[in-house]
């Protein structure tokens, strides 16, 4: 029995098809059980959070037991019942936990002790937006039609956004502010094609979640912004950059998230400049960040998204979006007008 060209020709389309089909659903399975792990660790690292909060709210109570008993004594109830609550009651429970914080006059309480609630609510507030961030991108991909048609998510639940007031209190500002404060020079390093280098690292107390970010650290004592994204371009990839070159601050976002068991408050100032392609060797990293840097890429605003869906946030937030603002403002002579980023 022979088969005619075309037949044949039919019979490897069909092949092809099935191993591109197959490779798709593997890669995407792949990537839907990172994304559960990071959406699983995000809730860990948020439940530990509330638990946190708790035991502070408990302390906050025993203080004020003596200037308000009824108060006191309605929110160690309500610290107790968060910690005791299940998932699906949780969110009311903190929620009527926040309220009652909120009613607290934080001028009857010790400094110190205004400082460790506003640490932990500050703490709660960053542990609650990075797991809703990874519970969005998580059910982005769960619920596309092609992946629920093959049953790629498997028989793990959906994760579920975690809804909880947030307020703007002097104890949140003040707990930011023992916490760390610091002002940031930030460079978006372009190519000749416009793709932008991107560092990759992690949270040294959360190794296995990486995360992408532009060149760029902490001003010095005595140094200017400029000074500050020169001396760090040449720590962080050997390349000597003339700051003359450097065009902005084009934008200022203020972040705030913690890192290495403190929680940390960034002003950031991202300046833009465009170099011809080369290959980043760091010259002089701190110690921390020899452990927590771990590769560099020149990226598209296509790669960043993919990062992104992969579970890999790239900081700062929309930068795919942000790409084409950014080559325009390296190509012209003037400083733009700074306006803020998320």
């Amino acid at each position: 029995m022979t088969f005619s060209a075309l037949t044949i020709l039919v019979i490897a389309l069909v092949a092809a098809v099935v191993l591109a089909l197959g490779a798709w659903a593997y890669s995407t399975a792949h990537r839907l059980d990172r994304l559960h792990v990071r959406s699983d660790l995000s809730w860990q690292a948020l439940d530990a959070a509330l638990a946190r909060r708790a035991v502070v709210a408990r302390t906050v109570a025993a203080a004020s037991a003596a200037s308000n008993p009824d108060a006191s004594k309605r929110l160690a109830h309500l610290a107790d019942q968060a910690e005791r609550a299940e998932r699906s009651d949780r969110e009311a429970v903190e929620n009527q936990l926040s309220t009652a914080l909120a009613a607290v006059d934080i001028e009857t309480l010790r400094p110190q002790l205004v400082a460790e609630l506003a640490d932990a609510e500050a703490r709660v507030l960053i542990a609650r937006r990075f797991h809703n961030d990874a519970v969005r991108d998580t059910l982005a991909l769960r619920t596309r039609r092609s992946v629920r048609w093959l049953h790629l998510g498997g028989t793990a639940p959906l994760p579920s956004y975690f809804e909880i007031a947030e307020r703007v209190k002097p104890s949140a500002a003040t707990g930011l502010d023992l916490a760390g404060n610091r002002t940031s020079a930030r460079v978006v390093m372009l190519d000749e094609q416009g793709r932008v280098l991107l560092m990759r690292g992690h949270d040294p107390l959360v190794p296995d979640v990486s995360f992408w970010f532009t060149i760029g650290g902490g001003a010095e004592p005595g140094e200017t912004l400029r000074e500050t994204a020169v001396r760090e371009v040449a720590e962080e990839t050997g390349e000597l950059i003339d700051s003359g070159l450097l065009r902005g601050p084009l934008w200022r976002r203020v972040a705030i998230f913690p890192f290495n068991g403190e929680l940390m408050r960034s002003e950031e100032l991202f300046f833009v400049t465009q170099v011809r392609h080369f290959e980043p060797r760091p010259i002089a990293l701190t110690d921390l960040e020899k452990r927590t840097i771990t590769g560099s890429k020149w990226c598209t605003a296509e790669d960043i998204a993919t990062l992104n869906a992969a579970g890999e946030t790239v900081y700062p937030q929309d930068l795919a979006n942000l790409l084409d603002e950014a080559r325009a403002a390296a190509t012209v002579a003037e400083d733009p007008e700074v306006r803020a980023i998320r």
